[in-house]
């Protein structure tokens, strides 16, 4: 049964009843939140008005944070569980100079309301199931990797898994009681922590530094096996691509979620051709059918950039094509788009486009 929250009062509801949560039109409201580690937080919703919740384990979603000075828009993984769909929850870390997170654990109670969009994004087993699994990341990077063992524990508890997390300390291991607790349960469950120090919070007595091939050949000797799966920051990925691949690993059965968006926004850039739109100065008219507005778009500049120049609202994270959050529906016209995996085959046969990396070819027209 669904806990709905209407005032103080949950009221329960078969899932046969309600609809499943549409981001365009339904609000989250925040049930709980929940300190992890130091900086850590899990916020818990459920969907205003009544809703379930569909996604693939290891998505995400991009949450809309009404901040001084303008809106933010922020993608963070889902660590809960598509098997309990009638919640959902991110799990995030503020670091120091973080400013949406920040405002997030200032601003977001119980009760809260908060727009959000998606899901998104294809770092999930559901796309790539296999018989053994590696799970493997460091610090927040290990947000997707719970959504994906949390519903592995309800369907499919006797799957084979190595799940290793590196952190800087041992406290700030998240999820460690539970993950020990899914340990105890799943009885092909492996786990190997690996903090870079020492610490008096909480005493260690394991391995202990960075990632390396020794390391990483103690805790999963047979990662050659296994279908692979890492998040973290950067330079840990690297070092761990690095030594799979050295190792001769099928890179085929290796996959990384990274929001690289600066790079990958480069690229993008780069990838964009020299177009002159209509070989004048004017550009071409994109058209915003929710606001009936209508603007010309100049030589290069994305949908994105020209719905900004007219005042029309667009939630865009990313800008990279990564994230699909400025995902649009275009009535009329052609566009060239350099996306990086932020909307499927099926969503672009639908005539949708991602408004950050979609170029007008000719007038255009958008709902927004």
């Amino acid at each position: 049964m669904n806990m709905i929250v209407t005032g103080t009062v949950p009221v329960p509801l078969p899932l046969d009843e309600m609809k499943p949560w549409n981001s365009a039109r339904q609000m989250l409201v925040c049930t709980s939140v929940i300190d992890e580690a130091a900086d850590v937080k899990t916020f818990t919703f459920v969907v205003e008005g009544g809703g379930w919740f569909r996604y693939m384990p290891g998505q995400f979603i991009t949450v809309e944070l009404r901040a001084k000075g303008g809106d933010l828009h922020r993608t963070y993984t889902v660590s809960s569980s598509p098997s309990r769909p009638y919640s959902i929850s991110i799990t995030v870390k503020a670091q120091p100079t973080s400013i949406g997170t920040r405002w997030m654990f200032e601003n977001v109670r119980p009760g809260s309301r908060v727009r959000a969009y998606g899901p998104s994004g294809h770092f999930t087993l559901a796309r790539n199931p296999a018989k053994k699994y590696l799970f493997i990341s460091a610090g927040s990077g290990i947000t997707p990797m719970m959504s994906m063992l949390r519903w592995l524990s309800d369907c499919d508890p006797g799957a084979d898994i190595a799940f290793l997390n590196s952190s800087r300390r041992p406290e700030e291991i998240i999820f460690r009681d539970e993950l020990e607790m899914y340990a105890r349960r799943m009885p092909n469950l492996s786990l190997g922590f690996l903090p870079e120090a020492r610490s008096a919070a909480a005493p260690w007595g394991g391995l202990m530094g960075r990632i390396d091939r020794h390391k990483f050949a103690l805790l999963v000797p047979d990662f050659m096996s296994r279908e692979i799966f890492c998040c973290g920051p950067e330079p840990f990925m690297k070092a761990v691509s690095t030594i799979v691949r050295a190792e001769g690993f099928d890179m085929g059965r290796y996959h990384q979620e990274s929001f690289g968006a600066t790079s990958i926004a480069e690229a993008v850039h780069k990838q964009a051709p020299d177009i002159s739109l209509d070989g004048t100065a004017a550009g071409l008219m994109v058209s915003f059918l929710g606001s009936e507005e209508q603007i010309a778009c100049m030589p290069g500049q994305t949908i994105l950039e020209t719905a900004r120049a007219a005042g029309v609202r667009i939630p865009a994270a990313c800008e990279s094509g990564i994230c699909g959050t400025c995902k649009v529906l275009k009535r009329a016209g052609d566009v060239d788009m350099r996306h990086n995996g932020g909307i499927s085959a099926q969503e672009i046969a639908g005539g949708y486009v991602l408004a950050c990396c979609s170029r007008p070819l000719s007038p255009v027209e958008i709902e927004a």
